[in-house]
Parts: structure tokens; sequence; C-alpha cells
């Protein structure tokens, strides 16, 4: 996206001519769910000029780093209507950073996080574009007005209607996200029941990160428009596969050039391709706790589905933790298959470029590809290569984030103890919890 999409000028103008009555200002907290202020159009020059304030300390991850009063400063380049919002008095929304009141960035802004990143990679000639590939899943909503886990559709992958039940919903998603001024590339019903992907193009990488969080609400507000309640939970339901939220790299120069490409090369990547992902492969445990941030998300996480277990790459099948997909014209990506959709994006991306420029950097070697379903092999096969498995738990997901200390220096030391605290203490309280499977297992038998 332009530095230069919109000036205050123009925001002022556009909100006149559009009769915008509300504007949202957003900004995530320090686990990537979005949070926001609402103000009237009256208030729009105040909010253009930095001026409004709140009080963090409620806000997860902020409250022990809070002690004044913090400021909202929006980028302008994010300025959007929402569609779906009434057409007289209409709502719009700024993403924003956050500061403190000495004009100084708020050390738990991880939009912060990103943006320093993406600094880094601007001085070493290179731009980071993104592409996620977003899973979710759509259920009934019971009397009360709660979420369930019920879907009466027993569609598959690619199925259509009258078996996919949800043809309208995706539809109006997607229009409404066009109008946004997303480019949707394709929507299709996924391998669960009640299960749905859309796929928006590459951008920036900023600018993906902000489309996320402006996506999973889009989603949201369209499927409850419907009757139905849109989750991006990893793994809803034990005995089908999760969502996922594959995410496609590709690393850009200065003049246009895809640097991951190349001619010659038998999978058509290039060293610096190589360097990038060794290094991901490098700090996969750290990263994998902040790509997979919850309990759940290990449920995901495990053999017999789809999803990635073991760290290694390939090329040629869709086992692999990253993927070379086929190469098009001269664009090369990298797909890391493990993330899912509820990881905070301003952090993982930002972990994900970092570490593979530290590949770059340090021109580190990348082990041989394994083009087989590493999880039917036997342990000793596996160590007899080195691949390591990915954390099996959050515990040892937030363990591995606190000994990289290149992980924890890229998010800030900041963000990593709110973040580790915090993950820390979920974990606790989900370990003392009691289940219905271990009820049903041991209440009787012993």
């Amino acid at each position: 996206m332009s530095e230069n999409r919109y000036t205050k000028e123009d925001i002022l103008r556009m909100a006149e001519e559009e009769d915008v009555e509300f504007v949202r200002l957003q900004f995530p907290d320090i686990f990537g769910v979005l949070k926001n202020m609402a103000i009237t159009a009256s208030q729009l020059e105040k909010a253009l000029n930095d001026e409004c304030s709140f009080d963090g300390v409620s806000i997860n991850g902020y409250g022990e780093l809070s002690k004044t009063d913090l400021f909202l400063r929006p980028d302008l380049n994010t300025f959007e209507i929402f569609p779906w919002r009434p057409q007289q008095g209409k709502v719009a929304r700024l993403i924003c950073n956050v500061y403190n009141a000495d004009g100084t960035p708020y050390a738990a802004d991880t939009r912060m996080v990103l943006k320093r990143v993406v600094e880094k990679a601007k001085k070493m000639g290179y731009v980071f574009k993104v592409e996620p590939e977003c899973e979710f899943f759509l259920f009934h909503i019971d009397d009360g007005g709660m979420p369930t886990t019920v879907t009466h559709e027993h569609a598959g992958y690619f199925d259509v209607g009258p078996v996919d039940f949800a043809e309208n919903v995706r539809r109006d998603i997607v229009l409404n996200l066009e109008e946004m001024g997303f480019e949707v590339k394709s929507s299709h019903h996924e391998k669960a029941p009640g299960q749905h992907e859309v796929d928006f193009k590459y951008s920036d990488v900023l600018n993906t990160a902000d489309n996320l969080l402006t996506f999973k609400m889009t989603v949201k507000s369209i499927a409850k428009r419907h009757g139905l309640h849109a989750t991006f939970m990893p793994k809803p339901k034990s005995d089908v596969d999760g969502s996922g939220m594959h995410i496609n790299m590709s690393l850009w120069d200065e003049e246009g050039n895809d640097v991951f490409y190349d001619k010659d090369d038998a999978y058509k990547i290039s060293e610096t391709a190589r360097c990038f992902m060794a290094g991901i492969l490098r700090h996969i445990g750290a990263i994998t706790a902040l790509t997979n941030p919850l309990v759940n998300s290990y449920k995901r996480l495990t053999p017999g589905f789809e999803a990635p277990v073991y760290a290694t790459w390939s090329a040629e099948t869709t086992f692999a933790l990253l993927r070379v997909p086929s190469v098009i014209g001269t664009h090369a990506k990298l797909e890391l298959r493990s993330p899912d959709p509820t990881a905070n994006p301003y952090l993982a991306f930002a972990a994900c470029l970092a570490a593979g420029l530290q590949g770059i950097e340090e021109k580190l070697l990348l082990a041989p590809s394994v083009d087989t379903n590493v999880s039917a092999w036997t342990d000793e096969e596996r160590r007899n290569l080195d691949i390591e498995r990915l954390p099996k738990n959050m515990c040892d997901a937030i363990n591995a984030l606190e000994d990289d200390r290149f992980i924890v220096e890229v998010i800030g030391e900041a963000v990593a103890g709110q973040y580790i605290r915090a993950k820390r203490q979920e974990w606790n309280t989900y370990r003392r919890q009691v289940t219905e499977w271990e009820i049903k297992e041991y209440l009787n038998r012993y």
C-alpha cells in the first residue's frame, strides 16, 4: 500500500461526502484481538491530529506497562467504510498505532513490532509480501444467541450447493471484502462439514496483517447477519481437520524483482530463498509460540490430519512444514503450513521475516528436502536426519520462545515478557481442568 494513499484532508472530505457518522479507531491487543474506540464524525479531525487517548490498563498485555493514558495515532492509509453497515450514517474505520503521552511508541504495540522488522528489511533492500490462506468454521447459534459447534451440512472439499449450505454466506463475505478494496482470489468449502476458506491476494506484509484483522471481523459480521457464528478456533471438533492459516511468503527487491526466484534451479528457488527457509527452521520452536498461540492450536498439530508435525521442507509433498509451491512465471514463494488464524499476524509475520533475514545475513545452509510423510517414519529414522518435531503443546512452545533470545529481541522484551506470562497462566489454568473425556474414560472404571 502506498505511503501517501490519503491525506487528512482526503479523509475528512470522504467522511463528509459518504455521510460517515461513526469512525472506529482500531488497534490489536498483544494477542492480535481487535480493539476499538468509536468516535462520531465531529471528533474525526481530533483523531487525525493524534489527540484521542484511552486508558490501556484493561487491554490484554497492556496493563502492566500502562502508567499514563495512551494515544491512538491513525494510519491514514487504513481508512475504510464498512459496506455492511447502514448506508445513511455510515461506519468507517482507521487502524492505529499506540503511543505514549510523550510521543514515543508504546512498547506493547505489536503493529510497531512488525514495522520495525519491515524497516530492517527495507534497509537490506527487500520488500516482504505475504498471502494468507485463512480457514474458518460456520456453526449454528442456540436459542440464547450463543455459538455452538453444530452444523447441519455434510459438505466436503470443494463441494457445491445444494450440498454446500453456505455458498451465499461466502458470496456475501467476498462481495463485502471486495467493496473494501480486497482482491479476493478464491473461496471454497473446505474438507470438514461447516469449514470454509477465503483467499485474498498477497500484499506488503503490514498491509496484509491489517487486512487479516479486517478479514476476520468481516467474516464474523457477515456470518452473524446470516444467523451463524464464524469461528477461527483451530480445532473446534476433535474428529475433523482443524483450521489453519497457511502463510505464502515472497521477498522482492526495490526494483520489483522476486529474489526467491531462480530460473536455473530445479525447484526454481534461489539460494536466498533457501537461506530464508533455513532461518525459519532454526527458530521454528519459538515462532510456533506466536503462529499457534492457543492450547487448542496443538490439537490441530497432531499426526493423522493434514497439519504439519515435523520441521521439514519440500517441493513435492504437502506434508512438509515449509512447502515450495509450483512456480508460475517468475514468481516463487514459500508456504509455511503450521500457523493457524488465531495468531497475532503482526507478531507472527515479524518473527518469520526476522528469522528469514537472519538466514540470509548468515548464509545459513538448508537441510535436504524431505519428500515423504515424516510422521510415518520411526523415531530413529527422524533422529538420524536431525528432524525436529514442532512443539507438542503450548507449554513446550512458550519454553522455546523464552529460550530463543533472537525472537525475544525481535518482538521486544516488553511484549515477550507479557506474552509469556499470560500464556503460562493460560496453560496452568488449562492443566487444572477436568474434561468430559476424562469423566467418561475414568469415572466408572476406577
